[in-house]
C-alpha cells in the first residue's frame, strides 16, 4: 500500500544487482511511494546483473559509476541532476565486497592487498560519495543518505571476516560525515543494520544459510525481509524522519538486543 511518502522526491540507488538485492527492492518501493530515481552500479556489476529490467519497471536511467573512482561519482551526480532538473533528495549506498571472503581466505590469514580493496569498495566509497555530493552541493536541504550495514561491525561473526572491519568503518564514516553535512545543509546520514538476508552478495559468506535460521530463532519478530528493509528505508528518505541523523539503526526483528531466545535454548537442550 502506497502513501506517497516520497512524492516529488528524487534519489540515487547504488547497488541493485538482481531481484534478491536490497537495493532492487528499495528502488521498487521508492518509485511506488512517488519518487523518481536513478540507478547506478559498477560497470562490471551492470554486465553481471539484471539492472536494465529494473530500470524499465521504474522508468529510471542507469548511469554506471565505480564507487572507487571520484570522476565516476562526479559524472553520476552531474548527469543525475541534469536528468532530474535539480538536486537530489536521497541516496542509498548498498555497496560491499570482500575479496578475501571470495577467495576463501581466513580472517587470520588475510591478503592485505585484498583487504585494502575491500575497504575502499565497502567503506571509503561512502566517504567518497558523500564528499563528492558535499563539494558539488548536489543534495537538497533535509536530504537523506542511508548506507546498509550489519551487526558484525559490533560483534564477532567468525566467517564474516574483513567485512566486519569494513562495516565498522562504514558506520564511522556515516557518523563523522553526518555531522559536517548536517551543519552545512541539514543533510542527514544514517546506517541501517539489516537482518541477514538471502541476497546474491550474502550467499558468498560461509555458513550464511545456517546463520539465517539461527537469527530467525533468536529474533522475537523473526528476520526482517528485503521488502521490510525497503519499507524502513522509505521512511528514512521521507520527511517523517528529518531529525534522525548519525545513527546506526537496527532493523533486525530484535536480534541485536536479544541475549538468548527460548527457541535457541530449546534447541540446545535437545542436543
Amino acid at each position: 500500500m502506497a502513501h506517497n511518502l516520497l512524492k516529488g522526491k528524487k534519489g540515487i540507488i547504488f547497488g541493485a544487482l538482481d531481484e534478491k538485492s536490497l537495493a532492487w527492492r528499495t528502488a521498487l518501493r521508492c518509485v511506488e511511494e512517488g519518487a523518481e530515481i536513478v540507478l547506478t552500479n559498477a560497470p562490471v556489476a551492470l554486465r553481471m546483473g539484471e539492472i536494465n529490467k529494473l530500470a524499465e519497471i521504474c522508468k529510471a536511467p542507469v548511469i554506471p559509476a565505480d564507487v572507487t573512482i571520484t570522476d565516476d561519482l562526479k559524472n553520476l551526480f552531474t548527469k543525475s541532476m541534469e536528468h532530474f532538473g535539480g538536486k537530489i533528495d536521497f541516496v542509498l549506498h548498498s555497496v560491499g565486497m570482500s575479496l578475501n571472503v571470495r577467495k576463501g581466505r581466513a580472517y587470520t590469514d588475510l591478503d592485505y592487498d585484498f583487504s585494502l580493496k575491500s575497504m575502499n569498495i565497502s567503506a571509503l566509497s561512502l566517504h567518497r560519495v558523500l564528499q563528492t555530493a558535499y563539494q558539488m552541493d548536489a543534495i537538497n536541504e533535509w536530504g537523506s543518505v542511508v548506507a546498509l550495514t550489519y551487526i558484525a561491525a559490533q560483534r564477532a561473526f567468525p566467517d564474516y571476516s574483513e567485512m566486519a572491519d569494513a562495516k565498522a568503518m562504514l558506520e564511522s564514516v556515516a557518523r563523522s560525515f553526518g555531522y559536517h553535512y548536517g551543519v552545512k545543509n541539514k543533510v542527514r546520514v544514517n546506517t541501517v543494520s539489516q537482518s541477514p538476508t538471502p541476497t546474491t552478495a550474502g550467499s558468498g559468506v560461509k555458513g550464511f544459510g545456517g546463520f539465517i535460521g539461527y537469527a530467525e530463532k533468536m529474533s522475537p519478530l523473526g528476520n526482517a525481509s528485503a521488502d521490510n528493509c525497503a519499507d524502513y528505508l522509505v521512511t528514512l528518505f521521507s520527511d517523517l524522519t528529518r531529525m534522525v541523523t548519525m545513527q546506526n539503526l537496527y532493523h533486525d526483528g530484535g536480534f541485536s538486543f536479544t541475549g538468548v531466545s527460548n527457541a535457541i535454548m530449546n534447541a540446545l537442550e535437545k542436543e
